[in-house]
C-alpha cells in the first residue's frame, strides 16, 4: 500500500466502530504527457495570465468568479470559499445497504481499498465483510474528505472491503433520454441465436493483463526512434486497422454471424464442418 492513506477514520455500523484506512485502488498508468516547445529556441513555451486590454495581472489580484449571466460574474475569495466546504470527518456511517447489483454502472466513479487500521479492529472488519458477502449487499454512505462530501458504496473484494466514490444523481444522464431515438424494433431470433454463440464461443476469465494501451505503445516506439534520430527526422507511420478496408458499406449481418461462428456462412443451421446445431429458437413471450 502507499505510505499516505487517501482517508483515516473508522466505518459505524449502528452502535459499532471499525477503524479502518482508505488506500486508492487505481494509478494513472502510462500515460504520456507532452509539454509545448518552441521550436526555433527547443524551450518550453510559458503562459501569463492577462486581461484583455490590460494585460499582464498580478496573482494576488485574481478572484474565483461564477458566471450568473453572460460577463457578469460572482466573485468570490479563497476565506469565503473556504468557509462553507463540509468539516472533514472521521467517520463513515453505513446508513443504508442495497442489492449490489442495483447500483448502476453510471454511478461508479472510483474505488479505494479499506484496511483495518490495527489488529484490534480486524475481527470486526472481516464480520462486516463476510455479512456483506453472505448478504449480497453493499453499504452506503457519504465521506468528508478534503472540503467535500462524498457518496461512497462500501462491499467486499477478495479477502478485504472495497470502497467506491458514487456519482450524485444530478451527475449522471438519464438512460431513457440517451436511448430514445433508438428504433423500438427486435432484431430476428436467427441473429440474436448466432449472436449468442458467438458470445459464448469468446467466452473466458477475465485477464485485463492480457490488453494493452497500443496507442500508448506507438508513442513509447515513436518518442524512442527520435530519440536516437536525435529529433531531425519526421517519422509517420500508419496504423492499419484489423480487418479494415474491402467491402461495402451494406453488410450481409447473417453471412457475417455465421462467419464468425464457423460455419463458413452455409445456411445449414451451423451443422456443417462438424459444428454443432444452431440452439432451437426461442419463444418471445
Amino acid at each position: 500500500m502507499p505510505a499516505r492513506a487517501y482517508w483515516q477514520g473508522q466505518i459505524r455500523l449502528a452502535l459499532v466502530s471499525i477503524p479502518v484506512e482508505v488506500y486508492p485502488a487505481t494509478r494513472s498508468g502510462a500515460a504520456i504527457s507532452f509539454h509545448q516547445i518552441h521550436e526555433p529556441s527547443g524551450k518550453r513555451v510559458r503562459y501569463e495570465k492577462v486581461v484583455p486590454g490590460l494585460g499582464p495581472v498580478d496573482r494576488d489580484e485574481i478572484l474565483k468568479g461564477y458566471e450568473v449571466e453572460k460577463d457578469t460574474y460572482v466573485l468570490l475569495d479563497e476565506e469565503e470559499i473556504e468557509a462553507v466546504r463540509i468539516e472533514s470527518r472521521k467517520t463513515l456511517e453505513l446508513v443504508q445497504f442495497v442489492e449490489s447489483g442495483a447500483i448502476d454502472v453510471l454511478f461508479y466513479e472510483k474505488p479505494y481499498f479499506i484496511l483495518p487500521a490495527d489488529d484490534l479492529a480486524q475481527e470486526a472488519y472481516g464480520v462486516l465483510r463476510d455479512a456483506l458477502r453472505q448478504t449480497g449487499r453493499a453499504g452506503l454512505g457519504q465521506l468528508s474528505v478534503r472540503g467535500r462530501e462524498q457518496m461512497v458504496s462500501v462491499r467486499p473484494c477478495g479477502r478485504g472491503l472495497i470502497m467506491e466514490v458514487l456519482r450524485y444523481a444530478d451527475e449522471v444522464a438519464k438512460v431513457q433520454n440517451a436511448f430514445r431515438d433508438l428504433p423500438d424494433q427486435e432484431p430476428g431470433e436467427d441473429l440474436i441465436d448466432l449472436a449468442t454463440t458467438l458470445i459464448e464461443k469468446k467466452t473466458g476469465p477475465f485477464k485485463p493483463e492480457v490488453f494493452r494501451d497500443r496507442y500508448i505503445d506507438a508513442l513509447h516506439r515513436l518518442i524512442e526512434k527520435k530519440r536516437k534520430a536525435k529529433g531531425g527526422q519526421r517519422i509517420l507511420e500508419d496504423a492499419e486497422e484489423p480487418g479494415a478496408g474491402g467491402g461495402g458499406n451494406v453488410i450481409d449481418l447473417m453471412a457475417a454471424l455465421k462467419k464468425s461462428v464457423g460455419d463458413g456462412g452455409k445456411g445449414d443451421g451451423g451443422k456443417g464442418d462438424g459444428e454443432k446445431p444452431a440452439r432451437s429458437r426461442r419463444k418471445r413471450a
